[in-house]
């Protein structure tokens, strides 16, 4: 039996799993780190801490496993994607690296996109817009607020890139990753050197970008001692997690759709090839093949409104969760399997944190529209899930719109939303398509990772035979009686930003 090691550097925590030949995973570890906020809507962390954690589990995950090292082919890599890792001369860390989910960069961004020729003048170069979470616009800010680290910089680099140059000595990212820069060329899959020059920033700073399953590297002596690795096995590519474990739940292919309910809701499908990206709405790039695009689209704040509900509003649920031992998740559900479908009429905009898609609009803002005195906390409870999964679909009505002859089959639901049997009944009905939970799903980018570097290591011969045939755990199927039912009251949610959006630039102004 042959082995391959994925490790994902989090944003939470770094995870190393091993997965054998058979798509088994073998032995996992994680360990966790904080998060630094200097400021409200700033974010990073010392790289530091991700490195300490990859040494760490994957001497644990080796131990744990008792598998002979010499039967590891070799590893890949998945993190989270658009962080700034700024390097010096010298490959040492500048700076604290400037997360994704920052928010400080909104003026360079901007400055970014008005220096190529507006919006359009953009997409032409990169096929995306360029949004405050991708890397470009940090590496501005740094420019501009920062130019004694800017001076000191000469390679810039994300998260999991960080962890492959400490094992291997080479500065290096993937097409993946690049692609969430804002400056990267996702037609061509290369840099895009007039976006580059547009913007004033050095070509110099940005690296090669290899494919995913390409081998960048090799485990070495110095790296071998404190992992355990044996020196000189070979370590591919990898990609950003929000690509990379598309691969891990099955999403190869063009029809299937991949929909995360977590803090964020992400909605995502692999494209046959490369598409236009009107507009720039979705996030639209680089996939784990040559031959392969990826279209995604990000829901802010998904599971996380849910979250806010449960905080805000449902102390008396957690209370007599706590006293029984069980889960307020299934409390709440259990809660919202009582209203019909619809609420009578009670929706809910679940754009807590602004909102990237389908509205690139840091001032919208949550709304519960329709509130009669004939709703109470059961209605709330379930507006909430269902303003969640309106707002999915209308990211997935945007992907199938890149291409007239794409024909949905079905869902891949995961995140923590997908473990209620309400929720997936809804998605199903709202969707009007068949919504799957599969086996593994829970393993996220380090087993996508290792199926991909699988691939490149000649473990599986493309990524359909690596993602293999996922174990269905659990189906839902629309019920054609409620489908009919969430139509109209879509309609009534589609109509209700475009309306509400001159309220949101006023409201900005009040805060």
């Amino acid at each position: 039996m042959r082995y391959v090691l994925g490790i994902d550097v989090g944003t939470s925590g770094t995870k190393t799993i091993l997965v054998d030949g058979d798509r088994r995973v073998v032995a996992s570890k994680t360990i966790e780190y904080p998060m630094e906020t200097p400021r409200p809507g700033w974010t990073q962390q010392d790289p530091a801490l991700w490195w300490d954690a990859a040494v760490k589990t994957i001497r644990i995950v080796l131990e744990r496993s008792g598998v002979a090292v010499g039967d590891i082919v070799g590893v890949g890599f998945s993190g989270q994607m658009h962080g700034m890792v700024a390097l010096d001369a010298d490959n040492r860390v500048v700076r604290p690296a400037i997360l994704w989910n920052d928010q400080r960069t909104q003026s360079q961004c901007d400055e970014m996109v008005a220096a190529c020729g507006g919006l359009e003048g953009l997409v032409k170069l990169t096929n995306n817009r360029m949004l405050t979470g991708y890397t470009g616009g940090k590496i501005l800010w740094m420019k501009q607020n920062e130019p004694e680290n800017f001076a000191k910089t000469r390679a810039v680099i994300c998260p999991k890139d960080y962890i492959r140059f400490m094992l291997t000595g080479v500065v290096a990212t993937d097409v993946a990753d690049a692609s969430g820069t804002g400056l990267f060329n996702v037609r061509e899959r290369c840099w895009s050197d007039e976006a580059i020059e547009k913007v004033g920033l050095p070509r110099s700073l940005f690296q090669r970008a290899y494919e995913s399953y390409e081998v960048a590297g090799h485990i070495t002596a110095e790296a071998a001692k404190l992992t355990g690795l044996p020196e000189g096995l070979p370590v591919t590519a990898g990609g950003g997690d929000a690509v990379i474990q598309t691969t891990g739940t099955g999403l190869v292919r063009q029809g299937i759709l991949g929909v995360v309910i977590g803090t964020s809701g992400v909605v995502a499908m692999g494209l046959d090839g490369f598409k236009e990206n009107p507009k720039g709405e979705l996030q639209v790039f680089c996939n784990n093949a040559k031959h392969l695009w990826h279209a995604m689209g990000v829901t802010l704040a998904a599971g996380g409104s849910y979250r806010w509900f449960r905080d805000e509003l449902c102390q008396d649920l957690v209370k007599q969760a706590a006293e029984s031992g069980c889960d307020v998740y299934d409390l709440m559900s259990q809660e919202a399997a009582g209203v019909q479908p619809g609420c009578g009429g009670l929706l809910f905009l679940p754009y807590l944190s602004g909102e990237r898609c389908p509205y690139p609009d840091p001032a919208a803002r949550g709304v519960f529209f329709g509130l009669g005195l004939e709703h109470g906390h059961a209605a709330m409870n379930r507006a909430v899930m269902e303003g969640v999964t309106f707002s999915l679909r209308q990211v997935a009505e945007r992907i199938f719109a890149m291409d007239p002859d794409m024909k949905p089959e079905k869902i891949i639901l995961s995140g923590g939303g997908a473990k209620s049997e309400v929720w997936r009944q809804m998605a199903a009905d709202i969707f009007g398509l068949p919504v799957v939970t599969i086996s593994g799903s829970g393993e996220g980018g380090a087993y996508g990772a290792a199926l991909v570097a699988g691939v490149g290591l000649g473990l599986w011969k493309d990524l359909v035979e690596a993602a293999g045939n996922p174990v269905e755990e659990t189906r839902n199927l629309p019920d054609p009686n409620t489908q009919a039912i969430y139509e109209k009251v879509y309609r009534l949610y589609d109509a209700l930003y475009p309306s509400l959006k001159p309220c949101f630039d006023q409201a900005e102004g009040l805060r």
